[in-house]
């Protein structure tokens, strides 16, 4: 065998999971089995009425104002996570101060909540008779059960994943390059600007999509504190889920309406 050869095969990483076509194949069918599948049930049952129908759906007031609302409100609770989520990250990593454990356990506290159960706390929190809803109802300020409490609601739920996407590339990140960067005469905003941001850059672009991704289909924190006016505090999911109960229940109707009437000719 050739010396080129030899080295090739010396350098070649031996693999951890034996079999690659078989581990490759078993990937790939629990991926189509689990998200390729689904995602494709939804899109033909949605395609099945056809396009004019799916416009006409799409098109009315009603729903362009829940679209409105929930794309909205998820933007902006993502843009408000992006900045302190950051912030948040970089706190815990860089400063020490007593109860930090606790602070960072904290974090992770909208993922163990129940989202039901998230909104209803912060209803009862941003209602005029609340904790903090008597403060803002003399200012005239109202959250619960207006669009701003939607806000609220979705950047509770979205904080953990800008907080837990960049806390670890802040760890990765060793302050000796902020000193080098300020020994040669860098000021703290162009370490920040060249040193810190590039290197963080594609963490916070990740969190703010994961918690984009998150608000945008949120449900359970949303429906309590929302309100749920049409045209006014409406969101899409709870809008989806009101028109598949519509259906359902006409559906049912029908079809006891049909055996009602074969037994009656019976």
């Amino acid at each position: 065998m050739p010396t080129a050869a030899l080295t090739f095969v010396s350098r070649r990483a031996p693999a951890v999971l034996p079999g690659r076509t078989l581990t490759l194949g078993l990937t790939l069918t629990w991926l189509c089995l689990i998200v390729l599948l689904p995602l494709s049930a939804v899109t033909l049952t949605a395609a099945a009425p056809g396009w004019e129908a799916f416009l006409r759906a799409v098109g009315s007031p009603r729903v362009i104002a829940s679209l409105k609302l929930s794309f909205g409100s998820a933007l902006l609770a993502a843009l408000v996570n992006l900045a302190f989520g950051g912030l948040t990250a970089w706190v815990l990593v860089r400063y020490p101060f007593p109860a930090k454990k606790l602070i960072d356990a904290l974090v992770d506290l909208p993922f163990a909540l129940p989202t039901a159960v998230a909104g209803i706390a912060l209803t009862a929190l941003y209602t005029p008779q609340g904790w903090v809803g008597r403060w803002l109802a003399p200012l005239g300020l109202q959250v619960a059960f207006a669009p701003a409490g939607i806000v609220v609601a979705l950047v509770f739920i979205g904080l953990p994943f800008v907080v837990r996407t960049v806390q670890p590339v802040l760890e990765d990140l060793s302050p000796e390059y902020e000193e080098a960067a300020r020994s040669l005469g860098a000021s703290r905003a162009q370490v920040f600007l060249h040193v810190v941001l590039p290197a963080v850059a594609p963490a916070l672009l990740t969190g703010f999509a994961l918690a984009f991704a998150r608000a945008a289909g949120e449900y359970g924190s949303g429906i309590f504190i929302a309100g749920n006016l049409p045209l006014v505090s409406e969101i899409a999911p709870l809008l989806i889920v009101t028109q598949l109960e519509q259906c359902s229940s006409s559906r049912n109707w029908s079809s006891t309406t049909s055996r009602a009437r074969r037994r009656s000719r019976w």
